[in-house]
């Protein structure tokens, strides 16, 4: 398996381990990836989900040298994008709990792509991000031209896309690609907690809180406030909102059961 999974404290790790290869992704590796991914999204009792990679590299994307070998044998792309990385961005994006990106060290390509459709990323002070596609004469996949105007705008967007050049954790923290920067060595640690912390946190109302940014990417104002009306009226019914109002007004630590 290049591709493990963990659950405790609700809180799904799903590691890339191939650190041999800075964790590039091979054809079995993105099913595995696809399909924990969907699993951990459908699981009621992961609360919060965790991706990082082994090694020195949180994922460096496509694994070039099979990408060779498909081009060799007139394969091409072998429909990948569609197959696997199209699915994997989609789950991460779109399912109901927050993912966390423990970026560990360079992410680059679909690797950046990755960290890009998490909710959150907290990255190591030697982490980089490389939007390597041009490079190789390719344009971007895996969502990257959605997902990273969103988080930079599309200035900075088509610098990183067209260039490539690798941009480095702290910069990154300065453009608003990563939340935070850690050292190195603290990063496991930063991670599980912030993972943790969401995990006992009021999923639902995340999860509207997620519907409501996704919707807003491509609507209009009026449109977004009647969403958000919407999402209010079905968080406001939930035993979290109840409980957690009763303990404000106690002054008490809510218990959120994600209900």
């Amino acid at each position: 398996m290049s591709v493990r999974l963990e659950v405790a404290d609700h809180v799904a790790t799903v590691t890339l381990d191939r650190p041999d290869a800075m964790n590039a992704l091979i054809t079995e590796m993105k099913t595995e990836l696809r399909d924990i991914l969907r699993r951990v999204a459908a699981d009621d009792d992961v609360r919060a989900v965790l991706l990082t990679g082994s090694g020195r590299a949180f994922c460096v994307g496509q694994d070039l040298r099979e990408h060779a070998a498909n081009l060799e044998s007139d394969r091409g792309l072998a429909d990948t994008v569609r197959e696997h990385y199209n699915p994997i961005v989609r789950t991460i994006a779109g399912m109901a709990k927050p993912v966390v990106a423990a970026v560990n060290g360079v992410a680059a390509g679909a690797g950046a792509s990755l960290a890009f459709a998490c909710d959150l990323r907290i990255a190591a002070e030697n982490a980089k991000f490389a939007m390597a596609f041009t490079g190789i004469g390719l344009a971007p996949d895996s969502g990257a031209s959605w997902t990273l105007q969103r988080l930079v705008g599309p200035a900075v967007a088509a610098e990183m896309l067209l260039l490539g050049e690798p941009v480095p954790a702290q910069r990154a923290l300065e453009l608003g690609l990563v939340n935070r920067v850690v050292p190195g060595a603290e990063l496991p640690r930063a991670a599980r907690e912030l993972a943790v912390r969401l995990a006992q946190g009021p999923t639902t109302a995340y999860a509207a809180t997620k519907r409501a940014l996704a919707f807003a990417a491509s609507h209009t104002l009026a449109q977004s406030l009647d969403l958000e009306a919407e999402l209010q009226d079905a968080c406001a019914a939930t035993r979290d909102h109840i409980a957690a109002t009763r303990a404000f007004l106690a002054k008490e630590r809510p218990v959120f059961e994600g209900r």
